[in-house]
């Protein structure tokens, strides 16, 4: 049960901290290397990792034009999002503006050799195997590749409120079990127990009564 119990309780936080991961917002300094539109299918099981169609238009086809932005960052790496609206749905970014960033970023984009830097937030992973991108919010331009992206206050408040709120059900349930649950297992291993003895106590009698007719 031990074994069980620790599943469970490791397999809940591991949700929970991919969930808080892929939906929070991230901040890369990046600089623009071009802009593209590619036909999606929409159809495996990377459908999950994808918001919806821009407000307004059909989201029931299982592909549809995918706007990308594809960039690089100081070491190199080359990061490539997609550029989603979100809608009124999850996560809630309330994205509707996706024509307009992707505009900014045609805009900023620019050669290796003289780049233009720029805080790109997002949310979502990047997985080649699965074909996901993560998608871009807003392009913020800064001086340089080592701007300061300031502290994630956003990401500090939910964690935050989210903890608290743990925490509160968490006290509350202990609190309820510790009142009712807990007697009431005790309650039934007391019977339990009872009841062994009871049966014990009758299988020393029967021992006894059988060796009585042995005696004679």
């Amino acid at each position: 049960m031990t074994y069980i119990k620790w599943f469970f309780i490791l397999g809940f936080w591991g949700i929970m901290a991919a969930t808080f991961h892929y939906t929070l917002p991230q901040r890369d300094v990046v600089y623009v290397q071009g802009t593209e539109i590619i036909r999606q299918d929409f159809s495996g099981i990377n459908r999950l990792f994808y918001a919806q169609a821009d407000t307004g238009n059909d989201g029931t086809t299982i592909n549809r034009d995918l706007r990308l932005i594809n960039t690089t960052d100081a070491n190199g790496r080359i990061m490539v999002y997609r550029n989603e609206d979100t809608g009124f749905g999850w996560p809630p970014y309330f994205k509707l503006d996706s024509s307009n960033l992707q505009a900014e970023a045609q805009g900023a984009t620019t050669v290796r050799a003289k780049p233009e830097w720029y805080i790109i937030k997002h949310y979502g992973w990047r997985n080649e195997f699965l074909t996901i991108y993560p998608n871009a919010i807003s392009l913020k331009p800064v001086d340089g590749p080592d701007a300061n992206i300031g502290l994630p206050w956003l990401n500090i408040v939910i964690l935050t409120l989210f903890a608290a709120a743990f925490y509160a059900i968490w006290v509350r349930w202990r609190r309820f079990r510790i009142a009712n649950i807990d007697p009431t297992i005790e309650e039934f291993q007391d019977n339990w127990e009872a009841a062994g003895d009871a049966v014990d106590a009758k299988r020393g009698r029967i021992r006894r009564w059988l060796g009585t007719w042995k005696a004679k």
